[in-house]
């Protein structure tokens, strides 16, 4: 059941991700692409100020001892986000979600399938084969039907 209340606050989450993308989209229009992506993580950074400082449990002062790889996540997310912004005026918002989409799909088997950052090792098989393949005929139909 926990793995139920997990899977249904992921599809939340993308939702969220979704709206986030047209929302930023708009922001980097009116102020600029740069500019709305450092507004975004400015943002998103004070929130997050806040919730460590009520909430956190941690120890925030370990990540300089941490190896730097595992500090590059920050500069993904910019990229993520500074890719949504330039992205969904040119080929909207579910082209954008899905080719995203696309990319997380290849490099998540890609990394089960090697047990690469310490991940459970997950064979690439037919089904995830068949599912690549599917998910390329859908992103095919989705930007085809934007054009």
């Amino acid at each position: 059941m926990t793995q139920f209340w997990f899977f249904l606050l992921t599809i939340v989450g993308g939702a969220i991700w979704g709206a986030q993308a047209s929302i930023n989209s708009a922001l980097g229009k009116k102020i600029g692409t740069l500019e709305g992506a450092f507004v975004n993580f400015a943002v998103g950074t004070l929130l997050l100020a806040i919730i460590v400082l009520f909430f956190g449990r941690g120890n925030l002062l370990q990540a300089v001892t941490v190896p730097k790889w595992q500090l590059v996540g920050g500069l993904m997310g910019a990229a993520v986000i500074f890719t949504t912004i330039i992205s969904v005026p040119r080929i909207g918002a579910a082209s954008m979600l899905l080719a995203m989409i696309s990319g997380q799909i290849v490099i998540s088997m890609i990394i089960d399938h090697f047990g690469f950052f310490g991940v459970p090792r997950i064979a690439f098989d037919w089904q995830r084969l068949l599912a690549l393949l599917l998910m390329s005929g859908s992103l095919f139909l989705i930007f085809r039907s934007s054009m």
